[in-house]
């Protein structure tokens, strides 16, 4: 008996460290996605299906697009708070222009999607590129600049719709990229996947997103060994705003409808995404790769919760709890990374 209890002991202890070890190694992410796929899995027998995980794939589309702007801005530094403004921008602005064009000319089905896009597009960039100079040329705080533009966006949005939805785009645009299907995957994922790849090239291939981790990592270092700090600031913002842009327009493609309303959870959850998956909100540390599984990870809980029938005001509360744990265990994971180099 005494021996059953120190085989046990050690047991217990050889788990522990492993699971330390792992935790230090790749965060805390792996062990949410575990908890969160046996939780739902025992909450609804639909929850692991290949239908579901599929609807899960792809609702969790412009959450990725939008977490990968975001881990951007974290990697600086700093973040963006008027991400989910430059949505709602995005979409009433293309919509707009859409319903416009189209209407004056019915049988220019493409040229309305193709210049409602690009106006769509260029709309939400715009706030990218004034929050970037105001970062990058003003020295303004990061939170201020975008949580001021956010209320100019939204407002903007408001004054040209009156909170109204823009109805009246061409029914092709919802057909090719809101619910179009190729090869049984759904278009938006393609382009998601298609960002993707052009990011990680652009992250790990080209000395630009080595100066992106550089200045995350030290402001003043980067700035003294030659690196134009205040042109990475200005791009990262930029680009940022053009993905949570690009986002906007296939969500909207997906309602049919241009609204004022959408992304304004857009900002919190793309934030969690980014810190559960292990991007510092101190700069300068975090992987692509683990970004887009975090967004994943974060739709996997949003879906669990809707088949288990848990209330949206609930739910808003769970994502928010995440968020601090994952804020928490980065903090614990620094401090581990800390004494392991003493």
């Amino acid at each position: 008996m005494p021996n059953l209890i120190i085989w046990k002991n050690n047991f217990i202890k050889m788990l522990i460290a492993i699971s330390t070890r792992l935790f230090i190694r790749i965060g805390i992410l792996p062990f949410l996605l575990m908890v969160a796929v046996i939780v739902f899995t025992l909450m609804s027998d639909n929850f692991l299906t290949g239908k579901n995980l599929m609807n899960v794939l792809r609702q969790s589309v412009y959450l990725t697009i939008v977490s990968m702007g975001q881990m951007l801005a974290l990697l600086t530094g700093g973040f963006d708070l008027s991400v989910g403004t430059v949505l709602a921008l995005t979409s009433v602005i293309g919509a707009l222009t859409m319903t416009t064009i189209y209407m004056a000319s019915p049988d220019a089905v493409f040229l309305a999607i193709t210049l409602g896009c690009l106006a769509g597009i260029l709309a939400g960039t715009l706030i990218g590129v004034i929050n970037g100079i105001g970062v990058a040329f003003f020295g303004v705080s990061p939170f201020m600049m975008s949580l001021g533009m956010a209320s100019v966006g939204f407002g903007i949005a408001l004054y040209l719709t009156g909170g109204v939805p823009v109805y009246g785009m061409p029914q092709a645009f919802g057909d090719i990229i809101g619910f179009g299907v190729f090869l049984g995957i759904p278009t938006p994922v393609y382009v998601t996947i298609l960002i993707a790849i052009l990011l990680y090239i652009f992250l790990y291939r080209t000395t630009f997103g080595r100066y992106l981790y550089a200045v995350g990592g030290n402001l003043k270092a980067a700035r003294l060994s030659g690196i134009s700090t205040r042109a990475v600031l200005f791009t990262t913002y930029t680009l940022c705003a053009a993905l949570a842009a690009l986002s906007g327009m296939l969500l909207t493609a997906r309602l049919d409808t241009g609204e004022a309303n959408i992304g304004a959870s857009m900002p919190l959850q793309s934030i969690a995404a980014c810190v559960i998956a292990g991007v510092s909100l101190r700069g300068g540390v975090g992987r692509l790769e683990s970004v887009i599984l975090g967004a994943l990870f974060i739709g996997l809980v949003q879906n669990g919760m809707n088949l288990a029938r848990i209330e949206s005001y609930l739910q808003t509360v769970v994502l928010g709890a995440l968020l601090i744990l994952a804020v928490i265990a980065d903090q614990l994971r620094l401090r581990y990374l800390a004494s392991a180099k003493h």
